[in-house]
């Protein structure tokens, strides 16, 4: 527990960029041991892998730490499939507590899914299970611990999967660019501060200075008028992330931005970049400063190309961009966090050295009545005035209009849910807070369309409807004011086709995950648009997605921000 004397923000890291040469450290030497480069990654190629999950000493920020590893490594080394051979993965503990892998976003049997308690026992210590399937579909996808606070502490690693034909995205070079967060505490420590003080990570809360700029901008009336607001809702406007710069160190493929991970190029060069956001609580929105980004995949799945300058990834989520640097010099790939507490930071560049400018942070932009849902200032058409999406032109309604909320659980504001909005909207090109109105070409998931349809197309026979609920007062976190310990599971019966729709009733954007089935995301219009492993919804925001019951057993479900998952965002799913 954490003294509520405790004060923040003074007492609170600021962001660090860490060491230039972090990692794990060798074995040999211990804590004195030379310091392993991070882009010595090892991929593993083939069929048969020997995966050993331990504890290495790492080192990211000059305090060293114990970290949770595959094979010593931080990230966990890339496995490298194909599509159409079976796989199998040997997976030996070496803690001293159960460790599980979970295959992220790939098809298999339910007792192959790595979830303990709810698909298979679990890995004990000393014991080696074997995961052995087949691999059924190709393209980026990633893997990380079930247990406890693991994918924390280290256990994550990038997967990539060739087709079995030939790849219809050529390229000339190929790069996993895997995104994490690092603290040097300990998360349980971590989960504690937040049950206490949800806050205390937090540094852009509102503040006597910022009420100041606010009137100076719009006057004392409305700023006073909208302070009051939030504080009679118990919210703020700042509710962008639970955790921050203030603790965490963000990574990409293991080195810190002082670290500067660097691929290397030719001019002229097409670049296969595949970014993973292996993050545990933490949304990044990427760009490349003076390159042109095409999208070509999401969630492991082709889409129509389209060009961006900037996309935001959702923890657990997955995209292919295309680059095609033409110059001779370097370019930064610049992967800030959402709440703009920190970043991180690589390199493309003709020759091993070479930098090239970090831009500055974005400033915060903070959430709006449209982020809350509030009927009263949506505005006849549904729009906040000036509000465009990245330049898509949109209004905030969006795409699919607004729908008043019903909420199928306990209303009573303190208890399951402390925001009740009054409508919500499908929305699907709102980039969402923070990237609106930012003057470059945002992706939004109104820009991806799967380039196949789904084989099984079908209508959906019903439909379940789940609202996203939590109170950052108390850190509570549920679908429907329920939280996973008093839910029952939701029951498919094998081979229907049914209707997920989610409705985020939170001041927050979470990813929603649900295990062994795609979820096949819909239009406003109820058309397929693309499928995904991962969908992620913005505040007041109201998305459907159809899924094919085609794989029996338990599956998990969930959002998959680690910390609200275990505060009891999760269900289990069962196709019977």
């Amino acid at each position: 527990m954490i003294p509520m004397s405790t004060s923040p923000p003074l007492a609170r890291r600021r962001f660090v960029q860490g060491l230039a040469a972090g990692g794990a450290l060798a074995a040999l030497g211990g804590w004195r041991a030379a310091l392993a480069s991070p882009a010595s990654a090892a991929e593993l190629r083939g069929t048969e892998f020997h995966l050993e999950i331990g504890e290495t000493p790492v080192n990211f920020t000059g305090a060293a730490r114990i970290g949770t590893t595959v094979n010593g490594q931080v990230p966990a080394p890339i496995l490298r499939w194909r599509e159409g051979d079976t796989v199998t993965l040997h997976v030996t503990n070496r803690l001293r507590e159960q460790t599980s892998i979970h295959w992220h976003g790939i098809l298999l049997p339910t007792d192959m899914d790595g979830v303990p308690g709810l698909s298979f026992p679990g890995i004990d210590p000393g014991q080696t299970f074997t995961y052995r399937f087949a691999v059924r579909q190709s393209g980026t996808y990633w893997y990380h611990s079930h247990s406890g606070f693991q994918e924390q502490t280290g256990l994550y690693g990038a997967i990539v999967i060739d087709p079995r034909r030939r790849d219809p995205v050529a390229s000339d070079r190929d790069y996993t660019v895997l995104l994490s967060d690092w603290t040097d505490e300990d998360p349980m420590r971590l989960f504690n501060k937040l049950k206490v003080m949800p806050e205390y990570y937090n540094r852009i809360q509102p503040s006597v200075q910022s009420l100041a700029a606010d009137a100076q901008e719009r006057g004392w009336r409305d700023a006073l008028s909208e302070r009051l607001m939030w504080e009679q809702m118990r919210m703020t406007p700042t509710d962008l992330a639970d955790v921050s710069g203030a603790t965490y160190t963000y990574l990409t493929n293991g080195a810190t931005p002082s670290g500067n991970w660097t691929g290397l190029f030719k001019p002229g060069e097409r670049i296969r970049l595949r970014f993973i956001n292996g993050s545990a609580m933490t949304y990044f929105d990427v760009r490349i400063p003076g390159l042109k980004m095409t999208v070509v995949a999401a969630d492991g799945q082709d889409v129509r190309p389209v060009d961006v300058e900037e996309f935001r990834i959702g923890v657990a989520e997955t995209y292919d961009v295309i680059v095609e640097p033409q110059d001779n010099r370097a370019y930064t790939i610049f992967s800030q966090a959402m709440d703009r507490s920190g970043f991180a930071r690589a390199t493309l560049a003709p020759r091993a050295g070479m930098q090239a400018e970090v831009p500055a942070l974005d400033r915060v932009q903070l959430l709006g009545m449209m982020d809350m849902g509030m009927a009263h200032d949506m505005g006849g058409a549904g729009g906040m005035p000036g509000m465009d999406h990245g330049g898509h032109g949109a209004s905030a309604a969006g795409q699919g209009g607004m729908v008043e909320v019903k909420h199928p659980y306990p209303t009573e504001r303190g208890v399951s849910n402390s925001m009740l909005p009054d409508v919500v909207s499908t929305r699907l090109d709102d980039p969402g807070v923070g990237l609106r109105d930012n003057g470059r070409r945002v992706l939004t998931y109104a820009d991806l369309h799967s380039i196949r349809e789904p084989e099984d197309n079908r209508a959906p026979s019903r439909e379940i409807e789940l609202h996203l609920t939590g109170n950052m007062e108390r850190y509570m976190w549920s679908f429907n004011g329920v939280k996973f310990s008093d839910a029952k599971p939701i029951v498919l019966r094998y081979g229907e086709r049914v209707r997920f729709v989610l409705v985020n009733d939170t001041m927050m954007t979470h990813p929603i995950h649900l295990h062994g089935l795609w979820s096949d995301l819909e239009s406003p219009d109820g058309a397929f648009q693309v499928r995904k492993h991962t969908i992620t919804l913005n505040p007041a925001q109201r998305l459907s997605y159809r899924v094919s019951a085609d794989a029996r057993g338990h599956w998990a479900y969930h959002c998959h921000l680690l910390y609200h998952m275990e505060a009891g965002m999760f269900r289990a799913v069962v196709v019977e």
